[in-house]
């Protein structure tokens, strides 16, 4: 997977995030992403290859370690990074939609006019695009994270399995390979994950209490100008172009 390809598209993002949005990219690049990279794939690499079984059996370590190791913890992750850092792209394309109008408003009425004050700005339909961007990414976090522990029953592996499926001709035991350091990995990656819900919670209360203090703003400065300027309309004619 081209990890540099994923950085540069979402390094496009932190021009339009709030400061959480920035700290969540720098968790997800610095503990995340280059952690995966570096380290844990490494760690995985011989997980089925030392995963051994107290049988001779053909056939027998395949299926057990099949039947524990539905999908490995390093392919889960790699999914759930993919996952979660898609609904960002959304910000990206709505403003580059933005910038698309911008241009043709231009050409339309000259280069001195303009329908949006910044492209980038979260006002109007990109502040919602940016608002389900984090609900989005907060339900795949808390889904991967639901669907670790409820594969495994838990984030620890333990040094020991017992199987019993066919062709094991009995109750055989079977090892995991390096199962304190996976787990180690497995409980940063978890803690990593925790620390991005709690980020996007975060930017979620703090992008609608910024809309609400804006509303009210915005509300109070309409009504002192009906009260200098009684029966004007104060409504902005550009509101309705912008999306």
């Amino acid at each position: 997977m081209d990890w540099k390809f994923l950085q540069g598209l979402l390094s496009g993002v932190n021009k339009y995030s709030t400061a959480f949005g920035r700290i969540w990219l720098s968790v997800v690049f610095v503990f995340r992403v280059l952690v995966y990279v570096v380290a844990a794939e490494r760690v995985w690499s011989d997980d089925q290859g030392h995963f051994d079984c107290n049988t001779r059996q053909p056939g027998c370590t395949n299926i057990c370690y099949d039947y524990f190791f539905p999908i490995s913890h390093i392919r889960l992750w790699a999914l759930q990074l993919i996952f979660v850092t898609c609904p960002s792209f959304m910000v990206v394309l709505h403003v580059a939609y933005r910038e698309e109008r911008e241009r043709k408003y231009r050409a339309k009425h000259g280069e001195d006019t303009r329908l949006y004050d910044n492209p980038g700005q979260k006002h109007g339909g990109l502040w919602w695009t940016y608002l389900m961007s984090l609900f989005i990414k907060t339900g795949f976090e808390i889904t991967f994270l639901y669907l670790l522990h409820y594969i495994y029953d838990s984030f620890k592996l333990p040094r020991k399995v017992q199987c019993d499926i066919s062709p094991c001709p009995n109750l055989v035991d079977c090892y995991i390979s390096r199962p304190t350091e996976k787990t180690i990995f497995t409980y940063f990656m978890v803690g990593a994950s925790v620390m991005c819900v709690v980020l996007n919670i975060c930017e979620i209360f703090y992008l609608i209490a910024l809309r609400i203090v804006n509303l009210r703003h915005r509300g109070s400065v309409h009504t002192s100008s009906r009260k200098i300027y009684p029966g004007t309309d104060c409504d902005d004619s550009k509101s309705s172009l912008k999306g």
